[in-house]
């Protein structure tokens, strides 16, 4: 058995500072107050400040790294399904029976915890789909099932994947379109699209809907467990709060989908065809902080253009290659809730990139939001 060098961990170590925002949540839950707070103002804030203080990085690591020296990267993916399953039902429980917390405290102390199962959750949820390793697949259902968004493993990987920065790819945001009228459309399209991914998926296979291998069946029964788990620990009440992180850490994922692709499409080709994603489909940031807490995602034009890369790997890319975003995540999705300010910051951004990947294009009305120039099927 070959023994990992401690000098890989110590490299993988800035992204185990998600561990860090565990006790903060406790710590609301235990003292109430003003430090119900400390989660959303943590998590989102103070790395957005680090980033200032840091800068970017933009170093690239050998992308042909033997598997082995990327296990304590892996570690942190892997462990963090318990870590957040304890959180999560835990809280539940001790909320419900010590109830010393007002109700106020509970709302914002449970929309903290959807900061937590959506910014770490969902995203370590996605690079486990994204792996071969059947173990890895599983923690990411299990950790998508905890926030009521199972369906998100098929609609990643099966049509935002194949069909992102096309109107047939519902969480491209087009240009000019605002957040709250995007995340109301993939709340709608999203479910639908997913579910008739796997019916074509089971067809090709002579298989009817019904059939035991819909992963739909295996995305309900732990979806239920865990409404059913948030209510034997905290009654009716509980599940309010389980609800509450849900719909929390949803709002961020869509938020964060909202900001990697705004107003980029691929170029049309004709006959319903497109030209392959490419890494100036997605919106670059090479933030070092942001980057740590959220395993390199937002290193994601090299996630579309090699989407079987683990995240250590992620390379980054300059303004030649890839359009950057002027800050993190973090704030990017916080300007994203208000749209003048989105647009007076963003709409130049993308005209430019226009101007500089497709000067050929005049006419983008066929790019617009609602407008679908392929047929419907995956």
């Amino acid at each position: 058995m070959s023994i990992v060098p401690i000098a890989s961990f110590r490299r993988a170590a800035p992204f185990w500072m998600s561990l860090g925002l565990v006790p903060l949540a406790w710590i609301g839950a235990v003292f109430g107050g003003w430090t119900v707070f400390l989660l959303p103002l943590l998590g989102w804030w103070v790395f957005t400040g680090l980033d200032a203080a840091l800068g970017l990085n933009t170093e690239n690591p050998d992308p042909n790294t033997e598997e082995a020296q990327l296990f304590w990267y892996r570690v942190i993916t892997m462990m963090w399904f318990p870590v957040q399953a304890i959180t999560v039902f835990g809280l539940i429980w001790y909320v419900t029976h010590t109830g010393h917390l007002a109700a106020w405290e509970q709302i914002v102390l449970f929309f903290g915890v959807g900061v937590l199962t959506g910014t770490i959750g969902i995203v370590y949820a996605h690079e486990l789909l994204h792996q071969s390793n059947m173990s890895e697949r599983w923690l990411g259902d299990l950790l998508l099932a905890m926030v009521l968004y199972s369906h998100f493993r098929t609609e990643h990987l099966l049509v935002h994947h194949r069909h992102v920065g096309t109107p047939r790819d519902a969480v491209t945001a087009r240009y000019n379109e605002n957040f709250h009228r995007f995340f109301l459309r993939v709340l709608q399209e999203c479910p639908r699209s997913a579910w008739q991914a796997e019916r074509i998926m089971l067809a090709r296979r002579k298989l009817p809907v019904t059939s035991l291998r819909n992963p739909f069946w295996r995305y309900g029964a732990l979806q239920l467990a865990a409404i059913v788990l948030a209510v034997v620990l905290g009654g009716w009440q509980g599940l309010a709060l389980f609800l509450l992180q849900a719909i929390s850490a949803i709002w961020q994922l869509e938020l964060t989908n909202y900001v990697e692709h705004y107003g980029l499409t691929r170029k049309h080709l004709g006959d319903g065809k497109y030209e392959h994603v490419k890494p100036h489909h997605s919106w670059n940031a090479s933030h070092t902080a942001t980057n740590w807490l959220l395993i390199n995602l937002q290193r994601h034009s090299d996630h579309h253009y090699k989407p079987d890369r683990r995240f250590p790997l992620l390379q980054t890319y300059d303004e030649t290659e890839a359009p950057q975003l002027p800050y993190g995540y973090p704030l990017m999705a916080a300007l994203a809730t208000i749209p003048p300010v989105w647009r007076r910051m963003m709409n130049p951004r993308v005209r430019a990139w226009r101007r500089q990947y497709y000067p050929e294009i005049e006419d983008w009305s066929a790019y617009k939001a609602g407008t679908n120039p392929l047929p419907r099927h995956v």
